[in-house]
């Protein structure tokens, strides 16, 4: 008996860390939350915003119009949240 409430314990630890792993995985930056992080960053007008695939990887392309009037685009990883460019 004491050998299946150790079994029964140890299961539901490591499917607890199964669990809490694909949670992690499912962690992805949307669209519009990588747009707000630009924003952030002062300063910029948005003028537009689109996910592509670029070498293989799902990135989030902002264009924006910055203080001086030049128009720039940021890269950003949609499973990280990096800045890429």
């Amino acid at each position: 008996m004491r050998n299946l409430i150790k079994l029964l314990a140890l299961v539901l630890l490591f499917s607890n860390v199964c669990y809490a792993e694909s949670a992690i995985m499912l962690a992805r930056v949307s669209l519009d939350q990588a747009t707000k992080q630009i924003i952030k960053k002062g300063g910029k007008k948005v003028l537009g915003a689109q996910t592509e695939i670029i070498n293989g990887r799902e990135v989030h392309v902002i264009k924006v119009l910055t203080p001086d009037g030049r128009i720039q685009h940021y890269l950003i990883d949609a499973e990280t949240g990096e800045v890429i460019s």
